[in-house]
């Protein structure tokens, strides 16, 4: 087992940490009224380190709702031609005004449409014709959660391959399993690890899912019925990257928009409880004075005590479930913002918010990769402690019943009956006597049809004992057992892949849509004689 050394200094990863506190030893968990705040910082953190020109904020969709109206309309004679250069110039010096550095990015119609005409004059507002805010909010959030989504689904991808990876190495480390806090059976670690990758692909299959519904256009509905103009919604949602149009103008802006955060909330949330159960596993073993498990200590995995010397605490742990309660919070409170509220109310609509939540659930994400490979695990140490209880006695109801037919009940009151004389013995599986198991079988099947003696060899009744073997001996689909192992092991990685590829085409489609566009405006520019 890892030593384990004094860190005089501590600096956390996490940037809800890093701004509130260089102590970081004295570390409460955030009180609910500071929740958003903090998600709110995590969010600003993580967007500053993504590396994408442009910013796709809401001020960059209002820019591109405005080109691709400035084009499909001009084409379709919505707009006459000779409104071209004005609309040209006004949109290009706003949008140039915009990134300057601290320049103003408005992120509503109602306080962009005053740099268009202060850069054009009031005539520009005849782009306005066939739509309203409220479609063009719509589209711009639904465009921003689109981006949200595939930045979750890549974290969440690459937290997956960690764990497909770590399986792979750990797939012969034998572990005790848990179940109602007790240790329960023999296990593969690395099937232990495949089965949260398996919850992890569903949380995938989620976004993947959600996705289809966000990745739809509201423009062209207006208020919520419509207009008398026109417009060509499926050009529209074209140029913006969208899949398909909302197709009901009263859902597009009045309830579909307040239903794609919260399905995205509650994507978040899954994601969040599963972070939880696995780090709240690993921490179980921090309780024991010789666990089999521990972070790596070093970089900001572990903190020491500010009292107790001998303390190593798993900072890198703690804060992560801290953080995953924080994603919960916000999957959860989007929900409650939508709760009882009259159609297209703007409650539950903030990009700020929706966004914060998201990234929330990244930043665990993130920490859960880091977690994964900075563990340190005894295979040694974990089989001492599987031979040390006797979490393989199920194995000998199991073998009496498969093998020699004996009732699986009578088999398991044998088990429980040699189980109960070990313990009040202080006797080891390894060590326990096959004298008394004879006896204690005698014991058991005395006065039914089966012969009082134990059909099990002694070496027969060892075997069964061995965590190892009975991890190699199962049958079971989906087992721990090699053939399963390397089944599901060739699956995950292959879903991982699949994942990837979707990612990758998503956001060449909405990158490809937007070149369009953009050509399409430039090329209606050039016919106009702008330059």
């Amino acid at each position: 087992m890892l030593r384990l050394h004094v860190k005089k200094e501590t600096s956390f990863a996490n940037p809800l940490e890093a701004s509130t506190s260089t102590m970081h030893i004295f570390r409460f968990r955030s009180a609910p009224a500071t929740v958003l705040a903090a998600a709110l910082a995590c969010t600003a953190t993580l967007a500053s380190a993504q590396q994408s020109t442009p910013r796709r904020d809401e001020f960059f969709w209002l820019g591109e709702i405005n080109k691709a109206t400035a084009v499909i309309n001009t084409d379709e004679g919505l707009l006459d031609k000779s409104m071209t250069p004005l609309v040209v110039k006004g949109l290009r010096q706003v949008l140039a005004d915009g990134e300057q550095p601290g320049a103003r990015r408005p992120t509503n119609v109602i306080t962009f449409e005053p740099l268009l005409i202060q850069a054009a004059g009031p005539q520009i507002t005849l782009l306005h014709a066939g739509r309203s805010s409220q479609d063009m909010l719509a589209t711009m959030r639904s465009a921003i959660l689109r981006d949200d989504m595939l930045a979750l689904a890549q974290q969440l991808n690459k937290t997956t391959d960690a764990l497909v990876r770590l399986a792979l190495r750990q797939r012969d480390t034998i572990v005790p399993n848990y179940t109602n806090g007790v240790a329960a059976q023999p296990n593969s670690y690395g099937h232990y690890l495949l089965g949260f990758a398996a919850a992890l692909e569903r949380d995938a299959q989620r976004i993947n899912q959600a996705y289809v519904r966000i990745d739809r256009s509201s423009m062209g509905t207006t208020v919520l019925n419509g207009s008398s103009w026109p417009l060509n919604r499926k050009r529209m949602a074209d140029y913006l990257g969208f899949e398909a149009t909302v197709d009901n103008a009263y859902d597009a802006s009045q309830l579909s928009s307040v239903d794609e955060p919260v399905e995205a909330g509650q994507v978040v949330a899954s994601i969040a409880l599963h972070a939880g159960s696995f780090i709240q596993d690993v921490m179980t073993q921090y309780s024991q004075s010789r666990p089999w498990i521990l972070l790596q200590e070093g970089g900001d995995n572990t903190y020491v005590s500010s009292a107790m010397p001998q303390k190593r605490n798993p900072g890198l742990l703690n804060s992560t479930r801290r953080d995953a309660s924080t994603a919960l919070t916000l999957g959860m409170g989007v929900a409650l913002q939508a709760h009882n509220i009259p159609p297209g109310m703007s409650d539950p609509k903030e990009v700020k918010a929706n966004s914060a939540m998201v990234h929330a659930a990244i930043g665990v994400l993130r920490n859960w990769e880091r977690i994964l490979a900075a563990l340190v695990i005894d295979p040694k140490r974990a089989l001492e402690e599987l031979n040390s209880d006797w979490t393989a006695s199920q194995e000998l109801a199991d073998v009496l019943m498969r093998k020699y037919k004996l009732p699986f009940r009578v088999g398991h009151h044998f088990a429980s009956e040699v189980v109960e004389f070990a313990k009040s013995h202080d006797i080891k599986p390894l060590d326990f006597p096959y004298a008394e198991a004879q006896r204690i079988y005698a014991q058991a099947v005395q006065g039914s049809e089966f012969a009082q003696v134990l059909p099990m060899s002694e070496q027969e009744f060892r075997s069964t004992l061995d965590p190892v073997a009975i991890v190699r001996n199962r049958a079971t689909a989906g087992g721990p057992q090699p053939a399963e192992m390397d089944r599901m092991l060739r699956q995950a990685n292959e879903r991982v892949a699949q994942q990837d590829a979707w990612i990758k085409a998503r956001r060449t489609h909405i990158g490809d849509a937007l070149g369009r566009l953009n050509q399409d405006f430039d090329r209606m520019a050039k016919a106009a004689g702008v330059q």
